[in-house]
C-alpha cells in the first residue's frame, strides 16, 4: 500500500480496519459526527388501516453517549378502515371484556378526549359510571383525540403526524 510504506504489519491492519469500520458505520456526515450506525428498517405498521405508527432504530457506536435520538417514526396504513371495524380505541377496549374487573366481567366503552392523558386507555363500563384505565398506553396509532390527526407513540401525544421523523418527542 503507497499510503502506508512508513507503517508496520500491525501497524498498517489497525489502519485498515479503522478505515473500514469508519466507512461501514459513517452512513452520512451527521452518523458520523454523532457516533450512530446507519439507521435500520422500518418495522411493521402498527396498523393495516386507519393510519398507524413505523419505526426505525439506530445504534450508538460509541463507548461514550451518542446526541440525539435512536428511533424515529412516521406515519404507515393512511387508508380508511372499512366501517365495520369501528374505532381503534374502542376495539382496545372490547379486548377487556372477557376479563373480570373485580371479580365482574364488563361490557367497556372508550372514555376519549382525556386532557390530562389523552394516550392512556381508558374505559367505561357500560350501563354505569365506573371508568378505568384498562392499560397506561393505547396501542401506537390511537389517535389522541376524536377531532384530531395527532397520534400516539410510545405512549406520547406525537403533534404533527405526517412527518417522518426523530422530531417526534
Amino acid at each position: 500500500m503507497e499510503c502506508c510504506r512508513w507503517a508496520t504489519p500491525g501497524t498498517k491492519l489497525l489502519f485498515l480496519a479503522f478505515l473500514v469500520l469508519s466507512s461501514r458505520t459513517a452512513r452520512s456526515e451527521e452518523d458520523r459526527d454523532a457516533l450512530w450506525d446507519a439507521w435500520g428498517p422500518w418495522s411493521e405498521c402498527s396498523r393495516t388501516c386507519g393510519g398507524g405508527a413505523s419505526y426505525s432504530l439506530r445504534r450508538c457506536l460509541s463507548s461514550k453517549s451518542c446526541e440525539g435520538r435512536n428511533i424515529r417514526y412516521r406515519t404507515c396504513s393512511n387508508v380508511d378502515c372499512p366501517p365495520e371495524a369501528g374505532d381503534f380505541r374502542a376495539q382496545q377496549c372490547s379486548a377487556h371484556n372477557d376479563v373480570k374487573y373485580q371479580g365482574q366481567f364488563y361490557e367497556w366503552l372508550p372514555v376519549s378526549n382525556d386532557p390530562d392523558n389523552p394516550c392512556s386507555l381508558k374505559c367505561q363500563a357500560k350501563d354505569t359510571t365506573l371508568i378505568v384505565e384498562l392499560a397506561p398506553k393505547v396501542l401506537d396509532g390511537t389517535r389522541c383525540y376524536t377531532e384530531s390527526l395527532d397520534m400516539c407513540i410510545s405512549g406520547l401525544c406525537q403533534v404533527g403526524i405526517g412527518l417522518v421523523s426523530s422530531s417526534l418527542r
